[in-house]
């Protein structure tokens, strides 16, 4: 897998597309030209059916606002990587592609197969595939050709891609090239055998789809050098649902609560502050986040447990 080094996330609502990361299993992103590319949807349908972009231009766009996150690597899928953005999609719901090709009665998953090949954990000759219930992906899916206004990078999925928000990126397909309607699971190593956790209180193993809920804190940096006093500790928060309260707390104190922006209509991440009056010295600064279904960030020992930062603060006569 490609792990390219993710830039700071800035405390934006929308991170420009050339700070969010990038991930990929397979090799190299496929170099896919627009006109040559097109997406089958076969299997249990009526009327199968291949669609190249400039038919899927003409569909009913729509656009979405929402956080993208990376789970991490599936292979170590404890370990926190915090790699998060918050990205506006243009395109076309599949609902409408289904719309056209009629799934058939007996249609209970859909698989998603991206164009890029290769090996992965010691097995070659993979495609990548995903796979989704119909009745949820056939209405959350989005099959997007922009992101922040602009199509896609050929990293980043170029020319169309699978959007699932409020589910891992991986669920999200890149370089999408067919859509197969089945009555089973496919069987397959990005299906299940790796992207798949135990949900707590149980030692049953699930699909990785649905997003925790996590925070970030992003002002000030890591290892930033501040002033003393009053200082602003701010950062975003996202979960699968509407976040309700973040807290934070500075060198081991009390829970406090910071200000919390209301998610909205999209499911797009929320900007938590809190100010604090830093004495001069090191400070270790924690943030915890709390969504409307109750799950609140583990203290420690999961991909999704609190985010801490270090700051040194000083005298205005040290940061000259």
């Amino acid at each position: 897998m490609g792990y390219h080094n993710d830039p700071e996330t800035p405390d934006v609502f929308r991170t420009p597309i050339g700070q969010v990361f990038v991930r990929t299993h397979l090799g190299e992103a496929p170099a896919i030209e627009a006109a040559d590319w097109t997406l089958t949807v076969d299997g249990l349908v009526e009327r199968p059916l291949e669609i190249g972009l400039s038919a899927l231009l003409e569909l009913p766009q729509t656009r979405v606002t929402s956080v993208h996150e990376c789970l991490g690597n599936p292979l170590n899928p404890d370990v926190p990587t915090r790699a998060v953005a918050n990205l506006e999609w243009t395109g076309v719901a599949l609902s409408a592609v289904l719309a056209l090709a009629g799934p058939s009665a007996g249609a209970r998953h859909l698989w998603l197969e991206g164009a890029d090949t290769g090996s992965f954990a010691g097995e070659s000759g993979l495609t990548y595939l995903k796979d989704l219930p119909l009745e949820e992906g056939g209405a959350a899916v989005l099959l997007a050709h922009r992101v922040n206004g602009e199509p896609l990078p050929r990293q980043h999925g170029f020319p169309v891609r699978a959007v699932v928000p409020g589910m891992f990126g991986t669920n999200s397909v890149k370089w999408l090239r067919r859509i197969t309607l089945a009555a089973e699971r496919p069987e397959h190593l990005f299906t299940t055998r790796l992207y798949t956790r135990a949900v707590p209180g149980s030692e049953e193993r699930v699909p990785a789809r649905e997003i925790d809920v996590s925070s970030k804190l992003l002002t000030p940096r890591d290892g930033a050098r501040v002033p003393a006093g009053v200082c602003e500790l701010a950062g975003r928060a996202w979960s699968s649902t509407e976040v309700t309260s973040v807290e934070v707390s500075v060198d081991d104190g009390p829970w406090r609560p910071a200000v919390l922006e209301p998610r909205g209509a999209q499911p797009a991440w929320q900007r938590f502050a809190l100010d604090h009056d830093l004495a001069p010295g090191p400070h270790r600064v924690r943030a915890r986040a709390t969504d409307a279904v109750g799950r609140v960030q583990p203290l420690a020992g999961t991909r999704n447990h609190v985010h801490e930062i270090r700051l040194t603060a000083g005298t205005e006569h040290e940061h000259e």
